[in-house]
């Protein structure tokens, strides 16, 4: 997948801003997610190195291609229902997930440099079961990274 800026788009093609946005669940869009990566659980994926002892910032900013989260990217649902990109701070934002969870699926030190589409799935489903943090953990994660 080539990544463009919508400057760059809009020569080639009308970009409308307005399109509305589907309203996803948090459990529609992980269950969504799941069952992306199962449709070819065999695929091997790609994984983002070491990102427990990335600062905050550079590991939001951290993507990859052909990695658990391109594959949510590449859907026209989950990009309609306000996925914007394909980086690991979008992928937690929009997917409500905390560094952990996130980490539990796209870590090399898990997997090494591939995990199998499956594998990632079967990780993003015990999510579904999981109890959310409270407000006080999310307030505590969003300040202090």
């Amino acid at each position: 997948m080539k990544h463009h800026a919508i400057d760059e788009l809009q020569i080639v093609a009308e970009v409308n801003h307005d399109f509305p946005r589907r309203a996803l669940s948090r459990s529609e869009r992980l269950e969504r997610w799941a069952e992306l990566l199962e449709q070819n659980p065999q695929r091997r994926l790609s994984t983002l190195h070491e990102t427990e002892y990335q600062p905050a910032r550079v590991r939001a900013t951290m993507r990859g291609d052909g990695t658990p989260i391109s594959v949510a990217f590449e859907d026209p649902v989950l990009r309609a229902a306000g996925l914007d990109n394909d980086s690991y701070g979008e992928a937690k934002r929009f997917f409500e997930l905390s560094d952990e969870q996130l980490h539990k699926v796209i870590c090399y030190c898990h997997f090494g440099a591939t995990v199998n589409a499956s594998t990632a799935a079967r990780h993003i489903r015990t999510m579904l079961v999981e109890k959310q943090p409270g407000l006080f953990a999310r307030l505590r994660q969003i300040f202090l990274g």
